[in-house]
């Protein structure tokens, strides 16, 4: 089973003009939320929900999913932002050890299912049409499609890697395991991509890959059971007339989605260091309310008044 394992030394992103580079982990959010707006059109159809309502909904959704993403990766995981580089958190670049654009990178999956709720709470402020739940059961479907693209930009990255293993599932990421710098110091190519390349094409490099771990694809086996997620989500919705209990798909979405990340992050390197000895890590503790928060929707809520 050997043949399953893999080098993984991608090529990130498109060189435009200077530091510029548009990056694949940023076209996986584009193409996340693109199919997202497609999803909740058809479900506006559907129900007979005015199209209008569909375009502020888009808005809102974009932005309290980005702005709760960075801000709860800064909170939970990189909260030295806030003293060292403290522009960096709200703009596509870095300004610490010189200036340099690097799109919006450090999201927060956790952040980001914050930051839709209130965002979804603020719309349905605006436009009052339906309940909020009614929203949150319908908009958790175009989101579990859109974590399965988010996992597979964090692949391309090689960023949210998993713990080394001797399985035939094993990854080597290049790019992680070796900094920009160390890598062009080592080669003596002072060109990122060429030295990159020329660690896994040059036999003269080959010592410096051999040192490099296999380790688990957790972002492949995330974005793999979000599949799952979202197809679950879906049939409910379609096949099932519990799409009319209120609150139960944003529920059902809380436990699976925040599930399948609480035993992933079994097979992933700790994003905290400082945390990596407990027997939990950050990301299962932080996964834990929100699965609570699930089965309370699903089987203990019961709306005082439904707003048609």
């Amino acid at each position: 089973m050997q043949l399953l394992k893999f080098d993984w030394n991608p090529v990130t992103g498109i060189d435009i003009i200077g530091n510029f580079k548009i990056h694949f982990y940023s076209l996986m959010w584009v193409t996340a939320f693109v199919i997202g707006w497609y999803i909740m059109k058809r479900i506006f159809t559907k129900e007979k929900v005015s199209l209008e309502y569909l375009d502020p909904l888009f808005i809102y959704t974009v932005l309290s999913t980005m702005i709760g993403a960075r801000l709860g990766h800064v909170i939970f995981y990189q909260s030295e932002l806030i003293s060292q580089d403290f522009f960096s958190i709200f703009l596509p670049f870095k300004f610490k050890g010189g200036f340099e654009f690097t799109g919006f990178q450090g999201l927060a999956s956790h952040g980001a299912a914050i930051g839709i709720i209130i965002g979804m709470y603020l719309y349905r402020r605006k436009y009052n049409y339906k309940s909020i739940l009614w929203i949150l059961d319908r908009i958790v479907i175009p989101v579990a499609s859109g974590a399965i693209f988010i996992r597979i930009g964090n692949f391309i990255n090689s960023e949210i890697i998993g713990k080394i293993t001797d399985s035939s599932l094993g990854v080597r990421f290049i790019q992680d395991q070796y900094y920009k710098n160390e890598i062009m110091q080592r080669t003596g190519i002072n060109d990122v991509k060429q030295a990159y390349q020329a660690v896994t094409n040059n036999p003269k490099f080959h010592s410096l890959l051999e040192a490099v771990p296999y380790r688990h694809p957790a972002q492949l086996y995330e974005s793999f059971c979000y599949i799952f997620v979202f197809l679950i989500l879906l049939y409910f919705y379609v096949k099932t007339e519990k799409r009319n209990q209120t609150g139960f798909l944003f529920g059902l979405f809380l436990v699976l989605l925040w599930t399948v990340r609480f035993f992933v992050e079994f097979v992933k390197e700790a994003q905290v260091d400082d945390r990596a000895t407990w027997a939990l890590n950050t990301g299962q503790w932080l996964s834990i309310p929100f699965v609570l928060l699930g089965l309370y929707f699903m089987f203990v809520y019961k709306p005082k008044n439904v707003v048609k």
